[in-house]
């Protein structure tokens, strides 16, 4: 969207590429805020931008990229998966344990702590969340012209 030239260097992960970013081997990387929270907090990494469509608690001076570029979001999720064809009822039990779980005062704590943001959500919502995704990234990779390596 910005047309900026950036040489895509793969990753395993954070835990592979952060020590590059902070050695300087690399120079800009889209990393999780957890991974380098503490890093941003020591000085040690400069925050340019968070990727979501709202500017995060724990880095209130952040702008999102989408203050630069209009529609730009990228949002990361964790989910829960089952087997497919798990009773309804197991599922239904899952979420809500789960979700009991998030809203717990330790969990709650730590999430901030990692300036984390919990999604809380029904199988139903998620199911729905997925399928927007897929089809979000669908689109991305096709007018990318994005082929599988």
């Amino acid at each position: 969207m910005a047309d900026v030239p950036l040489v895509h260097v793969p990753y395993r992960g954070d835990a592979q590429a952060i020590p590059d970013l902070l050695s300087g081997r690399v120079h800009l990387y889209f990393a999780t805020l957890t991974a380098t929270l503490p890093h941003i907090r020591s000085g040690a990494l400069r925050a340019l931008a968070v990727l979501d469509k709202t500017r995060y608690d724990a880095l209130p001076d952040v702008p999102t990229v989408g203050e630069f570029l209009r529609d730009y979001e990228v949002d990361a999720f964790n989910g829960i998966g089952v087997r497919k064809g798990t009773p309804r009822e197991v599922i239904e039990k899952l979420n809500r344990e789960i979700n009991a779980g998030l809203a717990s005062a330790a969990i709650s704590a730590r999430y901030a702590e990692l300036a984390a943001i919990p999604f809380v959500v029904s199988p139903v919502e998620f199911d729905a969340h997925m399928v927007a995704a897929a089809e979000k990234w669908a689109k991305v990779i096709h007018t990318a012209n994005i082929k599988p390596e």
